[in-house]
């Protein structure tokens, strides 16, 4: 039995933006996505061998809150591996969809936000960056722009499978930004009706919504590298940002929690 959420959130609790980041090479990405589809088709041995060269086990906990069981990808000891980040994949129910976090820490609370998700929520999982945003060198840890990292690695394999997924960001709120929730669908441009019904939600709780299928807005992730593979592969993708107060211990935080977790039913109940 584990504490999931501590779990978690001491792992991110860690990251530096002077931190260490190495993405995996060709080689290795290549086995981390053969090994992740191999667990996404319910094969944990196969998976196991697979990712075990490469500094990853698979890890089955059951979560003292909740009593649910997950699977865990995470590296096996600290070093090289330790930095790609972990994958969470609820084990006692039919995967229906993802929650994404590619700046944990630099984007405040975001992390808080998906193991929320995951908990409260049946059939999903969480793909989570494991480095801040601004480790190693250059933009080399800014996952959501790159498409050489484990994370856009294990997106890629989910949305092979149609699984739709909700990337979770945040911004600072500025006077060009008069709002607590910029939704989009990334790279597609296109108006889903869950994500019309997630924009309606949360401005039903009084959160400030810019639609970024019909409106002009700051931050739609067009350039999301995750998002484009969603375009391409025509997978579902929606593009979360929010303000500091629908974050955390935000006054709105509570608001977009719920509305958010309407989203990802919607997909269980498909």
């Amino acid at each position: 039995m584990v504490d999931l959420r501590s779990r978690i959130l001491s792992y991110t609790a860690e990251f530096q933006p002077d931190g260490d980041y190495t993405p995996p090479s060709d080689t290795q990405r290549a086995k981390l996505a053969e090994g992740v589809g191999r667990l996404l088709d319910g094969d944990a041995t196969k998976a196991e061998r697979l990712l075990a060269p490469i500094g990853l086990k698979i890890t089955r906990l059951t979560d003292t809150a909740s009593g649910r069981r997950y699977d865990e990808i995470a590296a096996r000891k600290p070093g090289e591996a330790e930095h790609w980040g972990r994958l969470y994949l609820n084990a006692d129910a039919a995967l229906h969809w993802s929650a994404q976090v590619p700046h944990p820490v630099a984007d405040q609370d975001t992390e808080l936000l998906g193991v929320q998700l995951l908990e409260g929520n049946p059939g999903g999982s969480l793909v989570l960056a494991g480095a801040h945003r601004r480790a190693g060198q250059e933009d080399a840890a800014d996952v959501a722009r790159r498409g050489d990292s484990a994370f856009h690695t294990i997106v890629t394999e989910l949305q092979k499978r149609d699984v739709p997924g909700v990337q979770l960001h945040g911004f600072a709120k500025d006077s060009d930004r008069p709002y607590e929730a910029v939704l989009s669908t990334g790279a597609a441009q296109r108006v889903l009706t869950e994500t019309s019904a997630l924009a309606d939600a949360m401005e039903a709780d009084g959160l400030r919504v810019c639609r970024g299928w019909s409106d002009r807005c700051p931050l739609e992730g067009v350039t999301n590298a995750q998002g484009k593979e969603a375009q391409r592969r025509h997978a579902k993708f929606v593009h979360v940002e929010l303000a500091p107060r629908a974050r955390g211990n935000g006054r709105d935080a509570d608001e977009a929690e719920k509305a958010l977790s309407g989203l990802v039913t919607s997909w269980a109940d498909d």
